[in-house]
């Protein structure tokens, strides 16, 4: 994609952070001598819009076909999406029509369907969906695009709301989306959104947020442009801390309701700290290189001392970062995760065993790397025994301290 996603400027890159393969594409142990699929991983500026975005894109299809991540694993997004929907419901009336892109297992639609309200799930993952529908959670297995749009619309109506988590920032067509999105919502309807805040990856150094699955890094300015290309509007949207900092919008058509302003205070931040001047991201990659050179110093001091270091959480962002840094089983012996659909598996790239937890009370490790920083304060909380039998954590952004 030479071409800025939202208004088909020339993009300049940026960042390079080498060729890796798909951040969520765990080996089994008979895969382990078949050769991987590396792809370059580059994002790039657009000085027209300033829209963040990857230059090469991965199909969607190859991405999400079989997938391992479920949002139902972490008590912090449980809570997170138990406030978003209170917050939506605020906003609908009884008995209004739901629908999630992206679903996932149904964690979010949950909170909607045990209050009356109907639900329906749009998933592209087949073996996510089939979670989802066994636990109670009416989903589609299919991708989102206007024939499918279409489709939903005339079987099962028209959405009050829908709702996109971490999905928005990951479709390749925004415009084939809000068409889509158009066709699914009513006249009054609207949508929320979320996804990483540029303001808070660049500032935090938040690189390993960089990967296949995550085509576009999201600003007020490039959204408030693609919107005014379909006729809708941003009407409100709020930076919430999930996920190491993330935006929260929410449009409708134009004209339909009053503009909060919010959004015209986000956009001035945004100016004012740079984030609309390509300097500020070709001195992002500068802070990069020097946190990969601070961390693999740490790593290999306490290699050479002796020490037994482990992962914890085998998020999709740890393997950006394992494969960026060339972090292997040399410096981690495996890597814990609570999502048994993880477990027994390999990380890609550097082919590091995922493991229970409980390995960790009868292994005794000495430092845990933990890779799901964003949920550093839930992990450090869950593993109390851990650090009380002299364990230590490493928590990697924004800069490597040992807690």
């Amino acid at each position: 994609m030479g071409k800025c996603g939202v208004c088909s400027s020339e993009i300049i890159k940026f960042l390079s952070l080498g060729r890796t393969p798909l951040a969520n594409s765990f080996l089994k142990k008979e895969e382990l001598s078949k050769n991987e699929e590396y792809y370059p991983l580059d994002a790039g500026f657009c000085q027209k819009c300033a829209l963040v975005q990857l230059i090469y894109v991965v199909s969607p299809e190859k991405i999400f076909k079989n997938y391992v991540y479920v949002s139902s694993t972490s008590s912090t997004l449980r809570a997170h999406f138990k406030e978003l929907s209170e917050k939506i419901i605020k906003r609908i009336s009884k008995g209004s029509t739901v629908m999630e892109i992206g679903s996932n297992d149904g964690t979010l639609l949950k909170n909607f369907a045990r209050k009356q309200y109907n639900v329906l799930g749009i998933e592209p993952s087949s073996n996510i969906a089939e979670i989802a529908n066994n636990n109670g959670v009416k989903t589609l297995n299919v991708f989102l695009n206007e024939n499918s749009a279409k489709k939903i619309a005339k079987k099962y109506g028209k959405a009050d709301v829908v709702i996109g988590t971490n999905v928005f920032a990951h479709i390749p067509d925004l415009h084939g989306l809000l068409r889509a999105l158009k066709i699914l919502l009513k006249p009054n309807g609207f949508a929320v959104f979320e996804s990483p805040y540029l303001i808070d990856l660049i500032s935090k150094k938040e690189f390993d947020t960089i990967y296949h699955e995550h085509v576009y890094y999201l600003l007020i300015k490039p959204l408030k442009y693609l919107f005014g290309m379909h006729g809708m509007e941003l009407f409100d949207a709020e930076r919430t801390k999930i996920h190491g900092g993330s935006i929260r919008f929410y449009i409708g058509m134009k004209n339909k309701r009053k503009i909060n302003r919010n959004i015209n205070d986000l956009l001035e931040l945004e100016k004012k700290k740079g984030f609309h001047d390509i300097s500020t991201y070709t001195r992002f990659a500068k802070d990069i290189i020097r946190l990969k050179k601070e961390l693999t110093q740490l790593l290999g001091k306490l290699k050479r001392e002796g020490n037994k270091i482990c992962g914890f959480g085998a998020p999709a962002k740890g393997n950006t970062l394992l494969n960026y840094m060339k972090i292997g089983r040399s410096t981690l012996d495996y890597i814990v995760d609570n999502s048994h659909y993880k477990q027994n598996l390999f990380t890609p790239g550097t082919k590091i065993p995922v493991l229970h937890p409980s390995r960790l009370l009868s292994d005794k490790p000495d430092y845990l790397l933990i890779l799901a920083w964003n949920f550093a304060d839930e992990i450090i909380e869950e593993q109390k025994e851990f650090a009380r039998s002299g364990g230590k954590f490493i928590i990697p952004i924004p800069k490597p301290i040992v807690v």
